[in-house]
């Protein structure tokens, strides 16, 4: 079923542009997800990753900034659709699929499913039982990945043939809670485990390592540069990792605000690792360039930021549980607009999208929408 908002609505929705304004932090403990098993004691085949401290102003091997490639201010035009999915599935992330559709996890009801805007038809494909499906990313040849935390796995679904086939953790790596994940330059995934983790997968051979992850349990939202370097967020842990490809060891860089429970991670065409920090309902950058870092509160009164994600233009989309709004950033000019949530209390845990259209999963209400754009004439 498809429900286009009427264009009163959209058009209030659409006029709201709000400049950024300071907000108090909150310092409430981190969010677990429901499906947040207890830490299990680790006793790794592989020898757990080093742990190197990096301040949160390192030394710079370049003071120049490169300039942007696109450009975020552009003026744009908007237009929002909702889509229903099947009543219980409680839809956690979304990755656009190569042929138009749109994949989600369905982590109510243990499946991936696959969205068709042209039709509003949403299909599902069981994962196996006791699948709790939290993240789902796309490969180059179109199958999709799916962080399983019920199933303790990485799963491949075909995108021809929807075949199922799961890659679990070592036995020595129980209940890790499996959370996101995200190819490097090497075709290889990584993937975050909340309970303390941080693992690569590489499809061509299927050998898997997992690596303990520094403070513990914590690791969440993951990206690439478009470099291929890979980059997590550590919500327990509120900090921000940059992974060794070769040897997993994992660097910390701490942003200014403590305790800010950094939820996830995006990177922009430059490279610069943009944030969600959940308990200081604040967005972040971090410059690998100049190791400097940039917080700017949230506008309202108790903002949440959830997911994050950086279109092709290097705007920065927000989801803010606790204005129940999308937020988007434009760099340049450090000033948001707002889209209130099409349904109230839909919980966005995620943010995906492709040139011209930004995707929202709301996990509360079984519904998925879209915000599209084009430049306005």
């Amino acid at each position: 079923m498809i429900r286009r908002l009427p264009a009163t609505v959209l058009t209030a929705a659409l006029a709201v542009a709000t400049a950024v304004a300071l907000a108090a932090c909150t310092q409430a403990e981190p969010e677990v997800e429901p499906t947040m098993p207890p830490q299990a004691t680790q006793t790794a085949t592989p020898p757990p990753a080093g742990t190197s401290e990096a301040s949160p102003t390192a030394a710079a091997t370049s003071t120049e900034t490169p300039e942007p490639a696109v450009d975020s201010s552009t003026p744009l035009t908007y237009d929002i659709e909702v889509f229903d999915v099947p009543a219980g599935a409680r839809p956690h992330d979304v990755a656009p699929a190569l042929d138009g559709g749109v994949w989600y996890t369905a982590q109510g009801q243990g499946a991936l499913g696959y969205l068709d805007p042209a039709t509003g038809e949403a299909r599902q494909i069981a994962l196996g039982p006791g699948s709790s499906p939290h993240g789902v990313i796309v490969g180059e040849d179109g199958d999709a990945w799916v962080t399983d935390s019920g199933l303790n796995a990485m799963v491949r679904v075909d995108a021809e043939t929807e075949a199922v086939t799961a890659y679990p953790l070592p036995a020595d790596r129980p209940n890790v809670n499996l959370n996101t994940a995200a190819f490097d330059g090497r075709g290889r995934i990584w993937f975050t485990g909340q309970g303390g983790v941080v693992g690569v997968l590489d499809p061509s051979t299927e050998e898997m390592r997992v690596f303990d992850a520094p403070r513990g349990r914590g690791p969440y939202g993951i990206d690439a540069t478009p470099e291929g370097e890979i980059y997590f967020a550590s919500l327990a842990g509120s900090y921000v990792g940059r992974v060794d490809l070769d040897t997993g060891d994992i660097e910390v860089l701490d942003p200014p605000t403590a305790d800010q429970g950094m939820r996830r991670v995006w990177s922009d065409s430059q490279g610069r690792i943009w944030g969600s920090q959940w308990n200081a309902g604040q967005v972040s950058m971090y410059d690998p360039a100049t190791g400097e870092w940039q917080e700017t509160p949230l506008p309202g009164g108790s903002p949440r930021a959830y997911a994050v994600y950086v279109d092709e233009l290097d705007a920065v989309w927000l989801s803010d549980f606790g204005g129940d709004a999308i937020h988007r950033f434009d760099p340049l000019t450090e000033t948001f607009e707002t889209f209130p949530s099409p349904n109230a209390g839909g919980n966005v845990r995620q943010i995906l999208g492709r040139p011209g259209e930004v995707w929202f999963p709301e996990s509360a209400t079984d519904t998925i929408f879209v915000i599209r754009y084009q430049p306005t004439e």
